[in-house]
Order: structure tokens, then C-alpha cells, then sequence
């Protein structure tokens, strides 16, 4: 059986190295990495691809529920909550995380997370990879103190706004902090399509591409907008007409 490669979050030092030590004496289980703040932990989880996250709740510009929400949805790894507070459980347990430590929490307790993880990550093994927008899979944006979880094909487009994204949907719009690029990586690139610097559309949205500027055209969604595009994105539109 292969190690779990498995990452450290925590912002405490003295947190990390209890943790690291009690993994160390565990079988089948590798250290890749630890990092401090929820922004480092989405940047090395989506670098190093760990198998396993052990993720503190309360960190440094944020917390573990935004670090989950911002995770591609077919790059996520097992997670499991490690942390003194309480208060985030059900959140937690509601963006599907695998297990949830207290600190401070003994070998055999993590011995049962480590297992518990094993199980999930052989069942997901086992079932055939789909995109989330196939799958029913929801993503989970956290925003003005909740947690909204999205299907894939309620989004009409994604627009940038400075450090914060706008999702519009058929029933309203939701902005929360985050970059456009790491909502592209959520997404399965057959059903949303990059447009510009600033939109990330879904294809089903689309109803007319404009050829008329030589540099590049302009999109009319269904609802009416209109959004510049690039020269090689009108290319690869048009070749769907033949």
C-alpha cells in the first residue's frame, strides 16, 4: 500500500510539530509539507496533490471552510478538521470533510481519522472520475458569514471584481473573495469557457458570437449581456459552426 501523503495547516507552530510527531509514528503515512495560512495551504494542495489535508479552522486571513471552497472539485484531497473550536462542525461536516479532531486529541484518535481516510480515498478509487458538472458534485463558496453550495449548471458566468469573484446565476448573484482562476480550476472545461480577462462564461449560456472587430468579437448570452472576447477564443467558437 502507498503513503498517505499528507499535508499539515495549522498556524501554530507547537500544533504542527505535536501532529508531525504523532504521524510519524504511524504507519503507511509521509509528511510532504505544513503551512501556516489558508492561502499557502490552497497553493500547495493544488501544486503537490496530497492524499491527505489535516486542516486547523482558525487561520491567518481567513479559515479551513474558505480553504475548502476554494479547492478544484476533482483535485480535492481527504480532509480532516483539526482543531479547539467547535463551533465549525456542522459546517464542516456539510462540505463533506472526512473526519473532525479536537484538540488535543491522542494516537488512537488519530489512528481512527487516518483509517477513516484510507476508506475514502479507496472508495472514491473505485468509482469512475467525472467532472463536477456531471456528477451533481456542489461547490462550495462561502460568502457574508455562509456557506452556499452551487451545481455546477446553476452558474451562468463568473465575473472578476478586484480580490473578489461574482458568481450570476438565474436567481441572483453571490461575491465572495477569491480569484477567477481558481474558480476556472473548479470547473470542467467542456461546460465554462475563459472569455476574457475578467469572465468565465458557461457554454450553454452563450446564444451568438458577433465577428464584427477584427481583434476579436463579442459574445450575447442568453440573458442579454454582451462581453468582449479574444481573437483566438472567437477562432475556436467558430470552428463549432464548421
Amino acid at each position: 500500500m502507498l503513503p498517505l501523503r499528507t499535508l499539515l495547516v495549522d498556524d501554530e507552530p507547537l500544533a504542527r510539530e505535536r501532529l508531525g510527531g504523532l504521524l510519524r509514528r504511524e504507519p503507511g503515512v509521509e509528511i510532504i509539507g505544513a503551512c501556516a495560512t489558508g492561502a499557502a495551504a490552497v497553493a500547495a494542495i493544488v501544486a503537490q496533490a496530497p492524499d491527505l489535508v489535516f486542516l486547523d479552522m482558525n487561520l491567518p486571513g481567513g479559515d479551513g471552510l474558505e480553504v475548502i471552497s476554494r479547492l478544484p472539485a476533482g483535485r480535492r484531497p481527504a480532509i480532516v478538521v483539526a482543531t479547539a473550536h467547535t463551533d465549525y462542525a456542522v459546517d464542516a461536516f456539510a462540505a463533506a470533510v472526512v473526519d473532525y479532531l479536537l484538540k488535543p486529541f491522542d494516537a488512537d484518535r488519530l489512528r481512527s481519522a487516518l483509517q477513516r481516510s484510507r476508506d475514502y480515498l479507496q472508495a472514491r478509487a473505485a468509482q469512475p472520475a467525472r467532472p463536477a458538472a456531471e456528477t451533481g458534485v456542489r461547490l462550495a463558496v462561502r460568502t457574508e458569514g455562509r456557506i452556499v453550495f452551487l451545481r455546477p449548471d446553476e452558474i451562468l458566468r463568473i465575473e472578476a471584481d478586484d480580490n473578489h469573484v461574482v458568481i450570476h446565476q438565474a436567481a441572483g448573484v453571490l461575491r465572495f473573495r477569491g480569484t477567477l482562476t481558481a474558480m476556472e480550476a473548479r470547473l470542467a472545461p467542456e461546460r465554462f469557457v475563459r472569455v476574457n480577462r475578467s469572465n468565465l462564461v458557461a457554454l450553454d449560456h452563450i446564444k451568438e458570437l458577433q465577428t464584427t472587430s477584427v481583434e476579436g468579437g463579442v459574445l450575447v448570452l442568453r440573458d442579454g449581456t454582451r462581453l468582449s472576447c479574444s481573437r483566438g477564443l472567437r477562432g475556436q467558437l467558430g470552428q463549432l459552426a464548421g
